[in-house]
């Protein structure tokens, strides 16, 4: 077998690895970019507040 075509094999495989890692690594952080917005949003689980006082996680009106 030609050894051009086997390197270009070995390069061919080796970007599909690459692209398989990238999307990985996009999919990674659009998770997390999306956790970091619903945290902002308010929109994550909200913890237990059994343990809180009165008034204490509420919503505070900041309106003067």
């Amino acid at each position: 077998m030609d050894m051009a075509l086997i390197a270009s094999a070995l390069a061919m495989q080796a970007a599909g690895t690459q692209s398989q890692i990238a999307t990985t690594i996009m999919k990674s952080n659009a998770d997390t970019e999306k956790s970091t917005v619903l945290t902002l949003l308010g929109g994550a689980q909200q913890s237990s507040q059994a343990n809180l006082g009165p008034g204490v996680g509420g919503n505070l009106d900041i309106a003067a």
